[in-house]
């Protein structure tokens, strides 16, 4: 049987860290210190027998996400077999536009978007542009519609709540031939969803979850208002799944620059680690 590995591209909120225009503790660290640094949220499915390798969002950095995790799996020159995309927020589809005429101009790469997010590719500019030259060809994909990327590795998407202004969101399954891996970058309120994560998460090997902010206080230090950027906290989380920690492994991706679990001598990550808890990091690899 061919390994399969799941490669954690990014772990920041959409624009990363450190933040435009942002001069807080976390971003003034990762100003300092390159290594500090974390891009924005995205996945690599590796089949490295096979010389293939599926992503999970095209966020902005993908050029950088790309180069790292082509050298690791001695990849150089081969371009992603397919992309999933969760939704239409900053960190998670403008990496598209790498793929285009002005930069690798790619030929009929597959997207697999929801409804409402095909329609957006295929329709507005820039993103039509991709779709009329052939760079991607966008492949509608629904709640619970299992893709089979590999004989042994399919990816299903989850419907789930959150801002969808411009496209539905979706979470996935990610299932392997040993492991199976829930993956919610973004999603509003937990008691908004129609499943009980309790239930969900028990089902999983390996969940990575919304990890945006630690609590309330987050965004206060940097005068922006909670309410207008709906996510679950982490300390709710946790108190969800205390009981999982012993079987199932729950990582939080996804973090906002303001999150203070992002300082890794900060009170707050070693409490989340005490819980039994992780933080997800760049690079890490999970064999499926």
């Amino acid at each position: 049987m061919s390994d399969v590995f799941l490669n954690v591209l990014g772990t920041a909120q959409d624009a990363g860290l450190p933040h435009p225009n942002c001069y807080c503790k976390n971003c003034m660290e990762a100003i300092r210190n390159p290594k500090l640094r974390r891009l924005a949220a995205s996945l690599a499915i590796v089949l490295p027998d096979e010389q293939a390798w599926h992503l999970i969002d095209a966020s902005p950095d993908l050029k950088e996400q790309m180069v790292r995790l082509q050298m690791k799996y001695g990849l150089e020159g081969k371009l992603m077999e397919s992309i999933f995309l969760t939704h239409a927020h900053l960190g998670h589809y403008p990496g598209l536009l790498f793929l285009g005429r002005e930069a690798i101009g790619a030929k009929e790469i597959p997207v697999m978007a929801g409804t409402k997010m095909k329609l957006l590719l295929e329709e507005q500019a820039p993103w039509s542009q991709l779709t009329k030259l052939g760079n991607i060809n966008v492949q509608e994909i629904q709640d619970g519609g299992m893709v089979r990327i590999a004989p042994s590795v399919t990816v299903t998407p989850i419907d789930v709540p959150h801002r969808n202004e411009f496209s539905e969101t979706f979470a996935f399954w990610i299932e392997g031939p040993n492991k199976k891996v829930l993956y919610v970058p973004d999603i509003d309120r937990w008691h908004e969803w129609d499943k009980n994560l309790w239930t969900v998460c028990k089902d999983a090997d390996i969940c990575l979850l919304d990890g945006t902010f630690h609590s309330e206080k987050d965004l206060e230090r940097i005068g922006r208002d909670y309410r207008e950027i709906p996510h679950p906290l982490m300390t709710e989380t946790m108190d969800l799944l205390q009981d999982l920690t012993g079987q199932t492994d729950i990582y939080f991706t996804h973090l906002n620059h303001s999150n203070p679990a992002i300082d890794l001598d900060l009170e707050v990550r070693l409490e989340i680690v005490a819980r039994g808890f992780h933080i997800a990091e760049e690079e890490m690899e999970f064999r499926l």
